[in-house]
């Protein structure tokens, strides 16, 4: 049975270039990139040669650029690494009611050491309102995170209207850019943020390397502590083989990434209009500007987790939400902060196209879709 991937909002699959540089790294610049030997330099020369081609991706500069192992931690260094320096109690953060995991979780920890955080509410568009966030400040709000495109739903928040009112309230300002490289064009400036996050395996790289821009002349607390690795800010042994292919995949997304967005959103487009043509009882979870490769459907009277099995069973890979919640029991907080019931939310999937996905794949899978609907609901005490 041939298998189908339609999941890449949770890992993309490194390009064939991509995975010849790397393993190519792997036995060619193995040396620690901070030893001062032939070896050693070898292996930071191609680490500083991919924080260039990072940069290049969202016009930053090399020097703003700081390595570390994936989004998670780039979240968590802006976050708690920028209010800790400040001294978090009495500090105010804003953030918004659909922010991934690792940005939630961190400003919880910080609810926890005596900062105080404000969560934004997001309507059914599941866009961020820049006037709610404008509310939301205070005299004494130190930083604001806000993500550019969700994970679950594609939708684009409003980053740059946002990063004004920040700028105008002085408060810092941090992006989530991590589903948003690749899929959206950066315009020409520096990132919406002093800071921005972005994560490798969302990229065509390999898990294991991502990156956080920090603004020149921001003082960051680390959150791990050893030796003095990316200017102190992040301790550890270089990944020096990951973040180079992270950089030739960044250079294969600022050549590639305009085309392929255009291709995916007509693919897209097909799968989402066929799937509410056909089947009742759907509709889309979101209505504002999304990514090209992003759907999220409700389908009533049927469990997403069931549909998922079922799908998966057929050879289509889909997802009921952020990979980092996989196995959680209760609704996704993103769909339920858009207002939609705890059982509407649990009936929903994600749909997220990539470079490998073709309309033949996409048709074959309307067609498993609307089987595994028919059947689930024919079975479910639900209907």
């Amino acid at each position: 049975m041939h298998h189908f991937y339609f999941d890449h909002n949770a890992t993309t699959p490194v390009p064939e270039a991509v995975l010849r540089f790397y393993t190519l790294l792997l036995g060619e610049a193995f040396g620690n990139a901070s030893s001062i030997h032939h070896f050693g330099q070898e292996a930071k020369a191609r680490l500083e040669r991919a924080r260039r081609q990072v940069a290049g991706l969202i016009h930053a500069e090399a020097k703003q650029i700081v390595f570390v192992s994936g989004g998670t931690e780039a979240d968590n260094l802006a976050i708690l690494g920028f209010t800790r320096r400040l001294g978090a109690p009495g500090r105010h953060i804003v953030t918004t009611a659909i922010e991934h995991p690792a940005v939630l979780g961190a400003c919880r920890q910080l609810e926890r050491e005596g900062a105080e955080v404000t969560y934004v509410p997001v309507g059914a568009s599941g866009v961020v309102d820049p006037g709610e966030v404008r509310k939301a400040l205070r005299p004494d709000t130190a930083l604001v995170s806000v993500m550019h495109v969700n994970n679950e739903t594609g939708c684009i928040q409003p980053v740059e209207e946002i990063g004004e009112i920040c700028r105008e309230a002085e408060a810092l300002f941090h992006c989530d850019g991590v589903q948003a490289a690749g899929k959206l064009p950066f315009p020409p400036g520096p990132p919406p943020g002093d800071f921005y996050a972005l994560s490798g395996h969302k990229l065509g790289a390999p898990k294991g390397v991502g990156v956080l821009y920090v603004r020149e002349g921001i003082d960051l607390e680390p959150v791990l502590w050893g030796g003095r690795q990316e200017r102190g800010l992040r301790p550890g042994t270089y990944n020096a083989p990951g973040a180079a292919a992270m950089g030739k995949a960044a250079q294969l997304a600022l050549k590639n990434g305009a085309g392929e967005s255009m291709r995916l959103a007509a693919l897209r487009d097909r799968l989402e209009q066929a799937i509410l043509d056909r089947i009742p009882g759907t509709g889309v979870n979101g209505h504002g500007p999304r990514v090209g490769n992003t759907t999220n459907i409700y389908f009533d009277g049927v469990g997403a987790e069931a549909m998922l099995i079922a799908l998966d069973l057929t050879g289509y890979a889909v997802a009921t939400g952020s990979a980092c919640s996989s196995g959680a029991v209760e609704a996704s907080h993103v769909l339920t902060a858009m207002g939609l019931s705890k059982d509407r939310a649990k009936s929903s999937l994600r749909f997220s196209l990539g470079p490998g996905n073709d309309a033949a794949q996409v048709d074959g899978l309307i067609e498993a879709v609307a089987a595994a609907v028919e059947h689930l609901r024919k079975v479910s005490p639900l209907t």
